[in-house]
């Protein structure tokens, strides 16, 4: 339609008479009319030109439907036919005022403006107070042979006043009467593109680059449109054009860095927004995104830089202010990013974004159910926000609540099918129900949506990890890492990893631990100097930092260590706990007793917790996690202790040249095991660990092959530690005692593709499914009557059982391990040993399989074994905690010791040097 057709069109519409046919055709054809019209009405154009051309064939005379159609083809900008139904309706009704008029409007796109003059002139005879038809046959008149630049002019002054309606159509009108007016075509495009309307606005824009393929502008607008709608090749193409025309195109560098941002691109995106702040050193766009790029590589000093120079250039940028938030919230500063997002809020209250970021911050603190409802604000202001979906169904299934959380990340996903963010949390919530299969999918189209999302990677190497497909896992944590090789938490997936890998070269794994320590030392300033008094002799403030401090087999050893080192006749120690992890249950409760000092360190950066630290006057402070989830091994980088080791949770070295000290006991490390570690080795002169008997009335059964009249062997262990050699050595055990058993107990066993794959593994050696016996998790009560089922543990490698070894001797049941080299692969020895059961060591795996079958082949020194096996270890150094404490606390003692002679004696160096006597 033209310029003023829509008013009129209705009175026309409703109110012109129809022409007499013969009475059957004219009722079937008015009724088409009138349906069509109800069409129009709703927007269903094509089907309303159906019932119009209906109407016509019925009575060719029906000038309202020649009128009616012919609107609509003008609309859609076919002009001449516009014009030839507009004739028609003429024909049979000649003294319609619209239709002249709107024949009109049809000329003036052809480019025919006396043909459009006679036609106005017409609407006016006809109906002499006709406004629109006046002021349209008066704008022709005044702009003459020039009057396409006019009516552009006049689309300008609208679209400046922001009556877009208007403004279109005045652009449309220039362009009709001129079809290669690039200004018309640039501003009729980016109204259409702001509207949505993004092939209208390709249309227009691609006219422009084509009438001038030397106009810069024109080349990105087109690019603008076409990523619009995800056609990313032409639109980068057409960016570099507009770059090749227009080499300091300031605009274009930023649109091309935004692509290549959104790629995962973020080192070319920094590059680009550097050229065009070359060109423009005030573009605030330019500094702000390329701010979120360097926060995407982890360069968070040169992000904040960026985002500060935005606010000079624009202090009220919500968006800044948001980015500090962001920035803050990776150094695990969070207190200064609430601050940073609220600033954002208070001057865009409806930033659903930063609602979103302020639940992210508060869901990391553990504030799980405020973080909720922030997530909740977050999609009050914007239902349909993707990534607020996703944030929100993380939250709740970290308040248990996995039905929701699963329906949340899914209407993520219909929202934006390729929000990778929201694959990934699905994927975390179908590994951590153990429906793995699902995981998996999750994480590679996570990868898929962002083939640079290093965090998805990395969840699916664990994942795969878990299951027990090894070289995948590290094949897909190395391109995690390729990705961002400074992400800690990639690092400490892959040196766990390692953990699992039969043969490995210990040489390769110290390598990766000092890579790791390498990042951590980049991110770290450690101190070098200390306020603790250098007293030999004084208490001793010893802090553990742990994710593990509750219902967790770190939390089951510390138990009642902590509990005897606090009890212990002149004890001369004080004990602070750093709970990198929220836990709430009996064990926490227990351990939080027995501490000085309990202070959470979520949501406190690596800096922060440092400075807690050596304000708390620390001493000594304890890691006992390694590279094992909820670590806060850079922060040990820091130094916030002068004597620093690692113990317990983790069995391999952390890479780190500020942990002073690993512990362990002659049995576990070899000395000549001593140089893959850059931690010293201290030695404890029994166990290194000590374990909790379960505060349970869980008993020792009878020997099932009494009963049975077959032996079962048992493993509760994690399936991953089941690689193929494992598989292949249990396969010739149960070759070696026929008609015997063997029952494998492990969370991953709660899938059935898991379940099968373990059938096929131990088929590939002749095992058939009737000798295996696979059950999934069940809570601790219950999982240790399962030992009750068990004649014999066997114990994997080269990573061993260590609290399912000493819950089965405790259950009464003996452990069958295979003695490695390695810390980690020697732990069954040190129990065993230890335990005073030197005859179920294996040396190698002919004697594991010997050993095995001379042991089932004895059910009456087995029975008996089980019948005093529990008083036995409790008698012995793995269950006796205040003889370890004693050991312990001796070992802290002469550690610090050695650093007080170390700072007298640095002290002293110091003197001679300035020339003090």
């Amino acid at each position: 339609m033209g310029l003023f057709d829509r008013l009129v069109q209705r009175k026309s519409s409703t109110s012109e008479p129809g022409v007499d046919m013969a009475l059957n055709n004219s009722l079937e054809a008015e009724r088409w009319l009138e349906k069509g019209m109800l069409l129009e009405q709703q927007g269903e154009l094509d089907e309303a030109l159906n019932c119009y051309q209906s109407a016509i064939e019925l009575m060719p005379t029906l000038a309202r439907a020649h009128f009616n159609y012919g609107n609509i083809l003008l609309d859609r900008g076919d002009a001449q036919t516009a014009l030839d139904a507009y004739r028609q309706a003429i024909r049979y009704k000649p003294d319609s005022a619209a239709t002249h008029f709107n024949m009109g409007n049809a000329h003036l796109r052809l480019a025919a403006p006396e043909a459009a003059l006679a036609a106005y002139r017409q609407a006016l005879a006809l109906k002499p107070d006709f406004a629109d038809a006046r002021a349209a046959l008066e704008m022709v008149l005044e702009v003459g042979p020039g009057y396409a630049e006019t009516w552009f002019e006049q689309g300008l002054a609208q679209q400046d006043l922001e009556q877009f309606d208007r403004a279109k159509e005045l652009y449309r009108q220039a362009i009709a009467i001129k079809p290669d007016h690039i200004a018309a075509c640039n501003n009729l495009g980016g109204i259409l593109l702001r509207e949505q309307q993004f092939d209208q606005a390709v249309s227009y824009f691609r006219r422009a680059a084509e009438a001038d393929p030397g106009n810069a502008a024109a080349q990105m607008n087109l690019g603008d449109a076409l990523w619009a709608l995800k056609k990313k090749e032409e639109a980068i193409a057409r960016y570099r054009r507009a770059l090749e025309i227009a080499p300091d195109y300031a605009a274009a560098w930023v649109r091309l860095g935004n692509i290549q941002g959104d790629q995962g691109q973020h080192s070319d995106a920094v590059a680009s927004y550097l050229r065009a702040l070359e060109s423009e050193p005030d573009n605030a766009e330019a500094n702000l995104n390329q701010a979120f790029a360097l926060l995407e590589l982890g360069q968070l000093d040169s992000a904040e830089q960026c985002l500060r120079r935005t606010l000079e250039i624009e202090p009220g940028s919500a968006e800044a202010h948001n980015g500090l938030g962001l920035t803050m919230k990776k150094r695990h500063e969070m207190d200064a990013a609430l601050l940073c997002f609220q600033k954002a809020l208070s001057l865009r209250p409806k930033f659903s974004a930063v609602h979103s970021n302020i639940g992210s911050v508060l869901q990391a603190i553990g504030q799980n159910d405020a973080a909720a409802q922030s997530y909740q604000r977050a999609l009050d202001v914007d239902p349909d926000s993707a990534i607020a979906h996703s944030n929100h169904g993380s939250v709740l299934h970290s308040l248990g609540k996995v039905d929701q959380a699963e329906a949340s990340c899914r209407r993520a996903l219909e929202i934006d099918p390729q929000l990778a963010e929201a694959h990934n949390n699905l994927g975390v919530i179908f590994s951590r129900t153990n429906r793995l299969a699902e995981s998996i999918a999750s994480f590679e189209r996570a990868i898929k949506a962002n083939g640079n999302y290093a965090h998805a990677y990395a969840n699916l190497g664990g994942v795969q990890k878990d299951i027990g497909r090894l070289a995948e896992a590290l094949d897909t944590l190395r391109q995690a890492l390729e990705i961002d090789p400074n992400n800690v938490i990639t690092h400490n997936n892959l040196l766990f990893t390692f953990n699992y890998v039969a043969n490995l070269p210990p040489e390769q794994l110290l390598s990766d631990a000092k890579r790791f320590g390498e990042v951590a030392a980049r991110l770290a300033q450690p101190r070098t100097h200390w306020k603790n008094p250098t007293d030999p002799h004084r208490v001793l403030r010893v802090g553990f930092v742990s994710g593990d401090l509750g219902d967790h087999p770190v939390g089951f050893f510390l138990d009642g260590v902590l509990a005897a080192l606090t009890s212990r006749p002149g004890g001369t120690l004080e004990l602070f706990a750093y709970p990198t992890f929220t836990c709430d249950d009996e064990t926490s409760e227990r351990l939080r007793a027995c501490c000085k000092g309990w202070h959470p360190a979520t949501g406190l950066s690596d800096k922060a917790l440092a400075q807690r630290i050596t304000d708390d006057r620390i001493d000594i402070l304890i890691d006992l996690s390694g590279h094992t989830a909820h670590n806060r091994l850079p922060m040990f980088a820091w130094k916030p202790a002068p004597v620093q080791l690692t113990w317990l949770g983790y069995l391999a070295t952390t890479g780190l040249s500020t942990i002073d000290y690993l512990i362990a006991d002659a049995w576990t490390l070899p000395k000549d095991r001593e140089a893959y570690f850059t931690e010293k080795i201290w030695r404890l002169p029994e166990s290194y660990i000590c374990f909790t008997p379960p505060a349970n009335n869980a008993l020792p059964g009878p020997l099932p092959a009494n009963n049975n009249g077959y032996v079962t062997f048992g493993c509760c262990n994690n399936l991953s530690k089941m690689n193929g050699d494992v598989v292949a050595l249990w396969s010739r055990v149960l070759h070696a005692v026929p008609h015997s058993r063997l029952l494998l107990k492990s969370t991953q066993l709660h899938e059935a593709f898991v379940r099968q794959k373990v059938l096929d593994r131990f088929g590939i050696h002749g095992i058939g499914p009737d000798r295996l016996i696979l059950k999934a998790y069940v809570p601790r009560g219950e999982h240790l009557l399962t030992y009750c089922e068990m004649d014999i543990a066997l114990d994997p490698f080269p990573y061993p059982g260590i609290t399912t070894s000493v819950e089965s001797l405790w259950m009464g049941v003996p452990v069958l391990t295979l003695a490695g080299e390695s810390f980690l692969s020697r732990q069954g020895v040190g129990l065993l040993m230890n335990a005073g059961l030197p005859e179920w060591v294996a040396a190698n795996p002919d004697d594991y399989v010997a050993r095995a079958k001379a042991h089932a082949g004895d059910l009456q020194a087995l029975a008996r074994l089980r019948s005093r096996l529990r008083s036995e270890v409790l008698a012995s150094p793995i269950f006796d905690a205040p003889r370890f404490a004693g050991n312990f606390e001796t070992a802290l003692r002469d550690m610090w010791h050695k650093w007080c002679s170390r700072d007298r004696e640095l002290h002293l160096r110091d003197r001679e040097g300035n020339g003090t006597a």
